[in-house]
C-alpha cells in the first residue's frame, strides 16, 4: 500500500461533449471534441490545462489525415507537457491503458498532473463525404477501411474483416458453450441491453436518450435491421456519433495543494492487462477468453476486492457476448446494470474512445453514491483486455507504479491453438460460424469456422441460397455448433453443406 500522497494518483476533473451540428460543415473534428472535452475537464477540476505535465491521446479514425495529434492538441489547451504521445491504434482498452500509465507516473513521482484524452467524429466525417459525394452515409465503411486496409489475408477472404463480422463468431460459440438455446442467449443479450438504454437515457453525456425495452431490441424490423447473426442494429456499437472525452489525474498531495475538496477525487486502483493474439484463427477457442479471465481476475486480486465490493461496473459492450462472458467471470449478476455511461449503442461507441465515457461517469457516480466502480475494457477482435478499480474512498491494496501486464500468466492458460488449414475438403465439424445482412435486411454471405476430424481449423462460405442451411443456422430450432457437415471445393473456394 501506498501511503506517500505524492505517490497517490486520483481522478480530478472530467469533461465529455456531444457535438450534433445541423450542417457537418459546421461540426467539430476530432481534434475539436478533445480540445472541448479537456476545457471540461479543466473546468470540473479547477486547474488550468497549462500546468499539465503528461497529456496522452487516445488514436482516431474519423479524421484520419490529421495525424498525430500531440502538438496540435497542446498548442490548442496551452499546454507544454513534458510527457505528450498518442496511442499506436484505436483499440478499446486504450483510455484504462493511458489511465493505469497516468497512475504508474504519478507512482514513480514522474508527474503531478496528467491529462487523457480522446474524440471521434464519424458522423461529422460521414456528413462532409456525403455532401461532396453521393450521399451515401460512410461511417459504417470508415471503419471497414481500416480493417481492411492490406491486401485481404484467409479470414477476410471469408468476410471476417470488421468487428461486427468476429464478434458473432463468439456469441453463437458461447451460447453453445452455455447450453443456452437461441431465444434464451437473444433475451439475455436484450435484457442488458435494455438496462444500458436505461442508463443512457438518464446520462447527459449520452448519444441516444431514449429507453428500449427488451422487445424493442428483440423485434427485428426495417429500424433493428439484421448485420450478423445474430446480432441486429440495436446489439451492436453505434459509431456514427461525435463524442469526445477526457479526465485529469493528479496525485493527491498536488489535489490538496489546489484546494480540491476530498469528496470530488476520486481513487485510482490497480489495474491488469492481457491480449489473444491478433490473428482471430490463431486463437484457441471462441467459447472462452483467458486474456479476459485472467485480466478480470488479476484486477480482483490486485485490489483485494471481490465483486461484492462494486457498487457500479462498466463492462465493454460493442457487441452482447463481450459484457456477457466478462459478467461471468467477474459474476456481475445479469439484473445488474453493467454500465454506467449507457453502453457502445445507446451511449454512443466512438470507437478506441468509449472508455473516457465510461471513466468520466464512473467518476460522477461515485461522486454521487457508492464506494467503488469496476472497469473492463475490451479492444480490437476480442484481442485486448484491460482492468482497473475507481473509488470514492482510498484503495487499501492499490500501490503505484505497477506491472499490469499479466500476457506470460494468459499464454500459460491458454489452450492448444489448432493448425490453421486453408485448402480442406471433407467431413467437419462447426466450431462457429455467422452469416452476414445487406442493409436490405436480406442475407448475403456467411461462414463457418469448422474443425477437421484431425482438429485442425478451417473456414467454408455459406451459400444463402440455400433456404435450408440458412434455416437450420439462424432459426434456433437446432444448435449448429458442433454439428457435422461437409466442407466441399467450389470453383471459387470451399463452402459448407450440410450432412
Amino acid at each position: 500500500m501506498t501511503t506517500d500522497p505524492e505517490r497517490i494518483p486520483v481522478i480530478i476533473g472530467v469533461g465529455q461533449v456531444n457535438d450534433r451540428p445541423a450542417d457537418p460543415d459546421d461540426g467539430l473534428d476530432s481534434l475539436g471534441l478533445m480540445v472541448a472535452a479537456l476545457k471540461i475537464a479543466a473546468e470540473d477540476a479547477g486547474v488550468p490545462l497549462a500546468d499539465i505535465d503528461s497529456l496522452a491521446i487516445v488514436d482516431q479514425i474519423s479524421f484520419h489525415h490529421l495525424g498525430k495529434l500531440c502538438e496540435p492538441l497542446a498548442q490548442a489547451i496551452g499546454a507544454n507537457p513534458a510527457i505528450n504521445y498518442q496511442s499506436a491504434a484505436p483499440h478499446g482498452d486504450t483510455p484504462v491503458r493511458l489511465l493505469n500509465e497516468a497512475a504508474n507516473r504519478i507512482g514513480a513521482g514522474e508527474v503531478r498532473l496528467a491529462a487523457i484524452v480522446g474524440g471521434e467524429a464519424l458522423r461529422t466525417a460521414a456528413g462532409r463525404a456525403a455532401k461532396a459525394a453521393s450521399g451515401e452515409d460512410k461511417s459504417y465503411n470508415a471503419i471497414r477501411k481500416v480493417a481492411t486496409r492490406r491486401e485481404p489475408d484467409y479470414a477476410q477472404k471469408h468476410g471476417l474483416a470488421a468487428p461486427v463480422d468476429v464478434y458473432p463468431l463468439y456469441e453463437n460459440a458461447t451460447r453453445a458453450a452455455w447450453g443456452q438455446s437461441l431465444a434464451d442467449a437473444q433475451l439475455e443479450s436484450a435484457e442488458i441491453w435494455s438496462r444500458f438504454s436505461e442508463v443512457a437515457a438518464a446520462n447527459d453525456g449520452a448519444w441516444i436518450r431514449k429507453s428500449a425495452s427488451p422487445d424493442d431490441i428483440l423485434d427485428v424490423n426495417e429500424r433493428n435491421r439484421p448485420i450478423a447473426f445474430p446480432y441486429s442494429k440495436l446489439m451492436v456499437a453505434n459509431s456514427s456519433v461525435n463524442q469526445g472525452a477526457g479526465f485529469i489525474v493528479a496525485s493527491l498531495a498536488e489535489a490538496r495543494r489546489r484546494g480540491i475538496a476530498e469528496d470530488r477525487l476520486i481513487h485510482v486502483g490497480m489495474g491488469a492487462a492481457a491480449k489473444e493474439p491478433p490473428t482471430i484463427l490463431h486463437r484457441d477457442r471462441y467459447d472462452h477468453s483467458v486474456s479476459m479471465e485472467v485480466s478480470i481476475t488479476r484486477t480482483l486480486a490486485l485490489n483485494g476486492m471481490t465483486v461484492d465490493d462494486f457498487d457500479c461496473v462498466e463492462l465493454y459492450s460493442c457487441f452482447p457476448c463481450v459484457p456477457k462472458m466478462a459478467r461471468r467471470i467477474l459474476g456481475w449478476p445479469c439484473d445488474r446494470s453493467a454500465t454506467v455511461f449507457g453502453g457502445l449503442t445507446f451511449g454512443g461507441g466512438p470507437i478506441a474512445n468509449y472508455m473516457s465515457h465510461a471513466i468520466v461517469s464512473m467518476v460522477e457516480k461515485l461522486r454521487r453514491e457508492g464506494r467503488y466502480g469496476f472497469l473492463f475494457a475490451n479492444g480490437g477482435f476480442a484481442t485486448d483486455n484491460h482492468c482497473i478499480v475507481l473509488g470514492s474512498q482510498p484503495i487499501a491494496a492499490a500501490s503505484f507504479p505497477q506491472d499490469f501486464d499479466y500476457q506470460a500468466e494468459a499464454e500459460a492458460k491458454r489452450g492448444p491453438v489448432p493448425d490453421l488449414v486453408e485448402d480442406y475438403a471433407g467431413v467437419a465439424t462447426i466450431e462457429s460460424y455467422t452469416v452476414f445482412y445487406g442493409r436490405d435486411g436480406a442475407p448475403k454471405a456467411g461462414v463457418v469456422v469448422a474443425r477437421t476430424p484431425d482438429g485442425q481449423r478451417t473456414l467454408a462460405h455459406v451459400d444463402v441460397g440455400d433456404a435450408a442451411m440458412l434455416a437450420f443456422l439462424t432459426d434456433g430450432t437446432r444448435e449448429p455448433v458442433g454439428t457435422e457437415g461437409q466442407v466441399v471445393q467450389l470453383e471459387e473456394g470451399f463452402g459448407w453443406r450440410g450432412v
